[in-house]
C-alpha cells in the first residue's frame, strides 16, 4: 500500500508539475534508514536534484505515486519541492531555448536533426 489509495498527499491539493524538482533534506537523510522501503528510494535518490518525472522512471513507479509520496515527504521535512515558476511555462523563449537544445542532440546514428 504505497499512497494507502490517495490520489495526493496533504499538501496544496494540486498535483506536483511533472518537471517540478525535488530534492532530499538534511532532515530526510539523517533518518533514512528509519523510513519505509519506498520513501528511503525515494530520499536517496533525490540526493542530487531532480524532476518528479525522472524520479519516477528511474524508481520504476508510476508518476502518481511519486506525486502523493514527493507530497508526504515534503510535508515531514524529508524533501524539498521546488515547483517551477508558472510565467516561465508562458515564456516563448524558454521553448524556443528547449527546442534549440533537442534539436542540438544527435540521433542514434549520430546525426543532428534538422534546424528548420
Amino acid at each position: 500500500m504505497l499512497t494507502a489509495g490517495r490520489v495526493s498527499g496533504g499538501g496544496t491539493g494540486l498535483p506536483i508539475p511533472i518537471e517540478t524538482q525535488v530534492v532530499s533534506t538534511s532532515a530526510g537523510l539523517s533518518v533514512l534508514h528509519t523510513l519505509t522501503f519506498e520513501h528511503r528510494d525515494i530520499i536517496a535518490a533525490c540526493r542530487q536534484p531532480q524532476s518528479a518525472a525522472e524520479l519516477a522512471a528511474r524508481l520504476r513507479l508510476h508518476l502518481n505515486v511519486v506525486r502523493v509520496l514527493a507530497e508526504d515527504l515534503c510535508a515531514a521535512g524529508h524533501l524539498a519541492i521546488h515547483r517551477p515558476n508558472a510565467g516561465a511555462a508562458q515564456d516563448l523563449s524558454v521553448l524556443r531555448r528547449v527546442i534549440d537544445g533537442l534539436r542540438a542532440v544527435p540521433d542514434s546514428r549520430g546525426t543532428l536533426r534538422d534546424s528548420g
